[in-house]
């Protein structure tokens, strides 16, 4: 009975589960570049990293280890890999650290000092980055894990005291070995819960698309990882400005990701387009209204030859008035997307009358007309892009069977005219796209559309268009706390 009851709500909590309307999956393909784009950015940091002073006393010897700097860093062997179940994790082998630090000793009356070369050897560093999504459903580094350690030092003495700094190496070796091994966490710890975060905050969660709709990318769920990859599901999913609060239920098939042969994949289902399209119809984007000069004048003398019986009944003052024509969309259109490609279904009302002046409008006729236009997504950069053709039109009246014969005539100059004045509207305004959530200064290239039963996926690979520090210093927070004292790191990740 207790099975019973846990299977009906298990049942019950998919049922009212969100579905995504985007998907994205990072794959270990991807991870070499962001290692190589990473690791630079890790040499900058480190190579900045604040060695506190060594002082300490060997019998009548006092001694002083000062001016710590980092002259030059290799992490050669180095792997960047995906840990089930949020985790990125960093390993660095074997690297070594290049140091010039100011010596000073001091045996009764004798003093020596100067500046000494040194390496640090065997340096090995094992981080993981833990993510997940905050409130706000904005991709988070919510922890890092951190173990380093500095195998072997050794300092090249010289001078006057040469014997004595030999004798007193290892303790003066072994201690900045200790304090070395105390920087090296603090600063990943930084870069992960701050400055990454920072990067991680250029990815758009909600927001505005143009002047009339925003969309939302709040994550539903924390990452998932795998050994391949790390999958992301977002809502995916437009509103109009005017009403920030209304939502169209997702009821689409959710999108499926599969492939692994390419860097990065992103997936959206019938949903996605769906509540664009019906955002921009509850905005009121979705109707054109032609009078006067702005009809096409061969589309005007067809349309008066028309209903020439109508007009010559009427009063002269209305005879030569402008001819207005307005298409108004009478319901949300509708995306289909299937493996032969993607479509959306119109349907709309046409008006035609006169419009004399400082008189009300006349009406000449009204009828329905149903269009499908075929879709072809792309990308550009980080713009989801769309282009639009028209591929089937009809009119006909909703009165009768009759009135839709007389209209047969019509058919032609309506269709041209939607192919020369409306669908370049149409296309203008949807080849500007729509962001991906990927973060400042990546971009997609060489991407692939596949159509599937209900949704779409388009495989690609990314690309640095800015460096990764040149982003980070743009979005670094103003005020943060100093990654280079041990302090600054959680008791359980200290450096050992």
């Amino acid at each position: 009975m207790v099975l019973f009851g846990a299977l009906i709500l298990a049942l019950l909590a998919g049922a009212h589960a969100e579905l995504p309307g985007c998907k994205i999956r990072i794959t270990s393909k991807a991870l070499e570049l962001v290692k190589q784009e990473g690791l630079r950015f890790l040499e900058q940091e480190l190579e900045t990293v604040t060695i506190p002073d060594l002082r300490g006393r060997e019998g009548h010897f006092f001694y002083n280890i000062s001016e710590v700097k980092v002259t030059e860093l290799q992490l050669t062997f180095s792997e960047l890999n995906f840990q089930p179940d949020q985790e990125l994790a960093l390993q660095i082998n074997n690297a070594s650290w290049g140091l010039r630090f100011r010596r000073q000793l001091l045996y009764w009356f004798f003093y020596d000092g100067g500046y000494i070369n040194a390496s640090a050897e065997g340096v090995s560093i094992h981080t993981a980055l833990q993510l997940s999504r905050d409130p706000t459903g904005r991709i988070k580094v919510s922890n890092v894990s951190c173990q380093a350690s500095v195998s072997r030092m050794h300092a090249a003495f010289g001078g006057t005291f040469k014997k004595v700094y030999e004798f007193l190496s290892t303790f003066i070796t072994s201690g900045m070995r200790f304090l070395l091994n105390q920087q090296i966490c603090p600063v990943l710890y930084h870069e992960g819960t701050v400055l990454l975060n920072s990067l991680l905050d250029t990815v758009p969660v909600r927001g505005a698309v143009d002047e009339l709709v925003g969309i939302d990318y709040s994550l539903l769920k924390d990452p998932v990882a795998s050994t391949s990859n790390l999958d992301m599901e977002f809502r995916g999913a437009f509103y109009p400005l005017t009403e920030v609060n209304w939502s169209l239920p997702n009821r689409a098939a959710e999108p499926q990701l599969q492939e692994e042969e390419r860097m990065v994949y992103v997936a959206f289902s019938e949903f996605f387009f769906d509540s664009a399209l019906e955002s921009y119809f509850r905005a009121g984007a979705l109707m054109l209204s032609l009078v006067g000069d702005k009809v096409p004048h061969d589309l005007d003398m067809v349309l008066r030859a028309s209903y020439f019986g109508s007009i010559v009944l009427m009063s002269p003052a209305v005879i030569d008035s402008p001819l207005k024509l307005e298409l108004r969309v009478m319901e949300p259109p509708r995306c289909t997307i299937k493996p032969s490609g993607t479509t959306v279904s119109v349907t709309a009302s046409v008006t035609i009358a006169l419009v004399p002046p400082n008189q009300p409008e006349v009406q000449l006729s009204s009828m329905i007309m149903d269009a499908r236009l075929s879709a072809k997504m792309a990308l550009w950069g980080k713009a989801l892009r769309t282009q639009l053709d028209l591929r089937r039109f009809r009119i006909y009246s909703n009165q009768s069977a009759l009135e839709s014969l007389a209209l047969i005539p019509l058919q032609t100059p309506l269709k041209t005219l939607l192919q020369i004045a409306v669908m370049p509207m149409l296309n203008e305004r949807t080849w500007r796209g729509v962001q991906i959530p990927l973060p400042e200064g990546i971009d997609f290239v060489r991407e692939v559309v596949t159509n599937h039963a209900g949704f779409l996926t388009i495989g690609a690979d990314l690309h640095f268009a800015k460096g990764l520090r040149e982003v980070i210093e743009k979005n670094r927070p103003a005020d943060t706390r100093d990654p280079r004292t041990s302090s600054a790191l959680p008791p359980s990740t200290a450096a050992v």
